[in-house]
């Protein structure tokens, strides 16, 4: 049975006002046309669902029963209209982002903290992955995009837009200021102890390959999770590290790390926004992803 869905909205108003003539004002219509409607909605339902009077009209047990399902339907409609006009003004709504440690540090943190400054109401889901997990979060569906650094394999059908250009730095604890003076090439680096990212990460493919392009092997000492856990084996005197230059920036500064110098020149990397465009985004991760691209 096929029954038009503006009987039943307009069945809603008749039932709880229990009046045709104020069900046809709140709806912006005229009573014949309310009126006539409510007479199709009977013959297509086949039960009498008003008893009608002069002072307006009661429920029959049929019209209670239905009532009773079309109220709680014509409130959760109400409700997601308000939730979906909240969303459309920013007002509430939620984004789920994949990031990379990097990409967090040196630049997503600073944009999240500006977007929920201006819409305090939006919720904010971030996930701490790796450039090959953020990828996959993405192609999955998991994450409305994802924020990554560097080098990175995107699949056909995702997205790819550089934000931010970075460059990286050799540092050392203090017990290393003595060569903080000198140039050392790749090869020389063998020759001290080295803290790096772990095998599987795209950073550590990245220097495996700048190694090789000059030549040179790298073979880490340590290997951490995290870059934060690299600077702090740095400055535990464990070894030299390449690390992001802003996240080093405060520790050269105060004099707990030191910058050492190379002859070769280290590529730099980029902070990249990675979406599926074929898939759309909610008014809130929309809004956001135009403020990471402006």
């Amino acid at each position: 049975m096929y029954v038009d869905w503006e009987y039943y909205k307009i069945f809603y108003y008749v039932a709880k006002y229990q009046n045709f003539t104020k069900a046809a004002r709140v709806l912006g219509n005229n009573q014949p046309n309310i009126t006539h409607s409510m007479n199709r909605l009977e013959s297509q339902l086949n039960c009498v669902l008003f008893i009608r009077s002069n002072r307006g009209v009661t429920l029959t047990p049929e019209g209670e029963m239905l009532y009773s399902r079309i109220a709680s339907a014509a409130v959760q409609i109400q409700d997601a209209e308000e939730e979906l006009s909240a969303s459309a003004t920013l007002e509430h709504g939620a984004i789920s982002i994949s990031a990379t440690e990097t990409a967090l540090n040196i630049y997503l943190s600073e944009k999240l903290r500006a977007f929920h400054t201006e819409y305090p109401g939006i919720r904010l889901r971030i996930s701490n992955h790796s450039t090959p997990q953020a990828l996959q979060a993405v192609k999955n569906g998991e994450v409305d995009f994802a924020i990554i650094s560097t080098p990175a394999e995107v699949e056909p059908g995702l997205k790819l837009v550089e934000l931010k250009s970075f460059y990286e730095v050799l540092v050392g604890g203090r017990t290393f200021t003595a060569l903080a003076s000198q140039s050392l090439t790749l090869k020389e680096l063998g020759n001290y102890p080295l803290i790096s990212l772990s095998d599987e990460s795209m950073t550590r493919s990245f220097y495996r390959q700048f190694f090789l392009d000059h030549d040179a092997v790298l073979r880490p000492d340590t290997e951490a999770a995290t870059t934060d856990q690299m600077l702090t084996l740095v400055k535990s005197e464990l070894g030299l590290a390449f690390v992001p230059e802003p996240m080093a920036k405060d520790l050269l500064a105060r004099g707990e790390l030191v910058q050492l110098h190379l002859q070769e020149i280290i590529p730099t990397r980029s902070i990249c926004l990675v979406y599926d465009h074929h898939r759309p985004l909610n008014t809130a991760a929309r809004k956001f992803q135009q403020m990471l691209v402006k």
